[in-house]
């Protein structure tokens, strides 16, 4: 059984249950490998069940090996009972965050009054922050399509062109290559890049626009995100001062990224440096997050993070500065912590 599965089941007795109920397809993703849908993964100390139906249950049994496949004929939550009655289970864990309150009633109507249910948070969003080297060879696969995807916006941002037509292209280039992204992009010119999270508008680049963009890659479900700016033509000098206390900012944090590091830390280094040159009022989010199977993972690197660094665990690193009306500087990269520090994925593209 992969270390990943054996690593929940030794949380087992810190919270007292004899098996863990596992809803979230993401994580079920993680642990199994198999892209899950509408399904369920129960795990025992000795055994592993995936619930599903008819619609996916042929598939499973095909890409499963140790993990027995059990097709639901009436209810997932009666398939679970009568699992659980089997095992002999008397206390069933659970993440609260993956149960919506109406199956939580359908689920503890259905289990006997001799079964506990146990609520937990984050158990196996706490072993997926720490990569295996599969997952940052995948990461790597998305890092490298979307190098080239900045490479093609490097030879279409030309003033003339809408944010939208920009967006049309880069569509038609991802698709052609047969890829996907891993979250709708980004494209904010001018003033439209004072938003963080810009909507894409109609606005024509003009000459000596910055325009900002932010966007993903997804490969084998390991996703990137990587925020670069393009200039066309002069750069005012406010902009110019902008984009260095920016990249120096994130330049300062990356320095401070080592296993046994606070992330809110390493948000604090940047943040006080912005501080610093008076820009600090104009950075209104946290400095990263962790990355893989979902473009926001643990560990948050924020200044109200309790997330220890860990040697493994892949971040992005996303300074930020938004002056309301005029423009906005964002530089983000992703980084991989190794016992010597940082190790920059992305690198300068």
């Amino acid at each position: 059984m992969n270390a990943s599965l054996q690593k929940l089941r030794l949380s087992f007795a810190k919270y007292s249950i004899d098996a863990f109920l596992v809803t979230d397809d993401v994580n079920i993703r993680y642990l199994t490998g198999y892209p899950c849908q509408e399904s369920w993964l129960l795990i025992l100390p000795r055994h592993v069940y995936y619930l599903t139906d008819s619609r996916y249950s042929l598939d499973a049994r095909r890409h499963f090996g140790r993990i027995n496949v059990v097709e639901c004929k009436k209810s997932a939550f009666d398939s679970v009972a009568d699992l659980v009655s089997k095992r002999k289970v008397h206390s069933l864990g659970f993440d609260e965050r993956h149960l919506v309150v109406v199956s939580f009633r359908r689920l503890k109507k259905a289990l006997t009054r001799k079964v506990r249910l146990i609520g937990t948070q984050g158990l196996i969003e706490n072993i997926r922050a720490v990569k295996r080297e599969n997952e940052v060879a995948a990461i790597r696969k998305a890092l490298c399509f979307h190098n080239e995807c900045y490479q093609y916006l490097k030879t279409i941002i030309r003033p003339g062109q809408a944010e939208h037509q920009i967006l049309e292209k880069l569509e038609r280039f991802v698709l052609r290559h047969q890829q996907i992204f891993s979250f709708p992009p980004i494209i904010a010119s001018g003033p439209n890049s004072c938003l963080p999270h810009a909507r894409i508008s109609d606005r024509k680049i003009k000459k000596n626009d910055l325009v900002l963009v932010d966007m993903g890659i997804e490969v084998n479900g390991y996703k990137s995100d990587l925020t670069r700016m393009f200039f066309l033509g002069k750069i005012p000098h406010l902009v110019r001062e902008v984009c260095e206390a920016v990249a120096q900012a994130q330049r300062l944090a990356i320095a401070q990224i080592k296993p046994g590091v606070l992330a809110k830390d390493v948000d604090s280094c940047a943040r006080n440096f912005l501080k610093e040159k008076k820009l600090g009022a104009y950075f209104s989010h946290s400095l990263g997050h962790g990355i893989g199977l979902e473009v926001h993972e643990k560990p948050g690197l924020s200044p109200r993070s309790p997330s220890v660094l860990e040697k493994g665990m892949v971040l992005t690193v996303e300074p930020g500065v938004y002056i309301p009306g005029r423009f906005g500087v964002r530089i983000e990269d992703m980084v991989l912590v190794t016992s010597q520090g940082a190790k920059v994925l992305s690198g300068l593209i």
